[in-house]
């Protein structure tokens, strides 16, 4: 019943700008995530050998270093705690492996070692030109 007389009632409308917003931000969200398949690769099978690589270990020279300032060269005390000798039986140690690869210094140093005797390792590597030195830890058990 329409008690209102001369007011007629607007008409029902849906409005579409929402609805288009949301679908082409829908649209644009599954082009953005979804997955292509690339149709312009080359499908390529490589070849299989079985022989496998030789394993070839690296040339090492173990210097250790006591809390004394005492040094060992691959298990071999040094002569002196001179950096002259040390580099001698760096070089010595190094002529051993095979020849053409420049070893890796290996330095077992003991914590309570001073500082200095470690530089002079270091300066003994550097006088026998081997450059690739390195520090051996332990793991911290606690």
């Amino acid at each position: 019943m329409n008690f209102k007389r001369g007011v007629r009632n607007e008409e029902l409308e849906i409005n579409f700008i929402p609805l288009i917003d949301v679908l082409l931000v829908i649209i644009i969200f599954l082009m953005v995530s979804a997955t292509f398949s690339r149709t312009s690769e080359l499908q390529i099978n490589l070849p299989t050998a079985d022989a496998s690589a030789p394993q070839e270990k690296p040339l090492t020279i173990t210097v250790e270093v006591d809390a004394n300032g005492r040094y060992l060269v691959n298990g071999k005390e040094a002569n002196g705690a001179v950096v002259s000798d040390l580099s001698a039986a760096l070089t010595q140690a190094g002529a051993n492996g095979p020849s053409g690869k420049e070893p890796t210094i290996i330095i077992n140093a003991d914590a309570k070692a001073t500082h200095q005797s470690v530089v002079n390792i270091m300066e003994a590597s550097r006088m026998a030109n081997y450059t690739h030195i390195t520090f051996a830890t332990q793991v911290n058990s606690r």
